[in-house]
């Protein structure tokens, strides 16, 4: 039979919880406090957290239109100094041919 719990006492059983890492399940176990009775407890306590929070602040927003995106270069910078850049789409195989030519 579990025993009777006060409020100040599931308010610090719910905040011992949270701050052992252990599942629900674990917990109760080795409490000895049944599962649901935790989970109500536990749900209560974050509710209450939840109340005493800053409300949310939203801010206006104005959406503007990207510019026009220019044509985009990668670059690859070999070991020894040199720099290939390429256009995006670049064939890939292309590229690493280069990069190994201008490697040797």
């Amino acid at each position: 039979m579990a025993k009777q719990v006060e409020q100040p006492e599931w308010a610090r059983i719910a905040e011992a919880f949270e701050a052992s890492g252990q599942t629900q399940r674990e917990f109760a176990l080795a409490r000895g406090v049944r599962l649901s009775t935790l989970q109500s407890w536990v749900y209560r306590a974050r509710r209450a957290t939840l109340s005493r929070a800053e409300p949310v602040r939203l801010l206006p927003v104005q959406v503007a239109a990207s510019p026009e995106a220019t044509e985009c270069l990668l670059e690859v910078v070999v070991a020894s100094g040199a720099r290939v850049r390429f256009a995006v789409g670049t064939d890939v195989a292309y590229v690493a041919r280069l990069v190994a030519a201008l490697g040797r």
